[in-house]
């Protein structure tokens, strides 16, 4: 395809998540803090986190499928421009802040350090989907598809989540 994105056709727009990828210098940074403010007008909400979980699966998928559906008409399967797979890697990372114990999506208690750590898990998941390590390089290469597009960026939304609780246990941040 010559132009990408074409925003008449709906999943153009939605896979750059409604323009978001549009965005000059580090699309997928943006899509990223996307999510976050996404994320936290869904706490602002006061979901619980089996809805939160519910809508991260639901998202999930139909990020799958645009980015399929998108993959089709680029010769570049994961174009810069397309950040929805960013918006549900770090939309993964943040089911990872009840186990640090600061919050639990069910108590109207969201503490400055819930803030932190729902920042510090968008840094991480920017750190480990630019660096690509093994296996996330391998899903990268391998997987071409908007199965594959989607699933590098989960596994580094697991990875920021896992360095996150695994930070905390050494040095007690939270």
């Amino acid at each position: 395809m010559n132009k990408f994105p074409d925003l008449k056709k709906f999943s153009h727009l939605s896979s750059t998540f409604f323009g978001v990828g549009l965005l000059p210098k580090a699309p997928g940074t943006w899509g990223s803090f996307a999510a976050l403010f996404l994320f936290f007008g869904l706490i602002y909400a006061q979901i619980s986190f089996l809805l939160y979980f519910i809508i991260f699966i639901f998202f999930s998928i139909v990020s799958i499928i645009i980015c399929e559906i998108v993959s089709k008409d680029l010769d570049e399967k994961d174009h810069k421009m397309i950040v929805i797979d960013e918006v549900a890697g770090s939309g993964l990372s943040f089911l990872f802040i009840p186990i640090l114990g600061i919050y639990n999506f069910s108590t109207l208690e969201w503490q400055k350090e819930s803030y932190l750590a729902a920042f510090i898990l968008i840094l991480l998941f920017r750190f480990f989907d630019i660096l690509k390590p093994h296996p996330i390089s391998f899903i990268d290469n391998k997987f071409k598809s908007g199965f594959g597009i989607v699933l590098d960026d989960l596994v580094a939304g697991v990875f920021a989540g896992l360095t996150l609780l695994g930070g905390n246990f050494f040095f007690q941040i939270f």
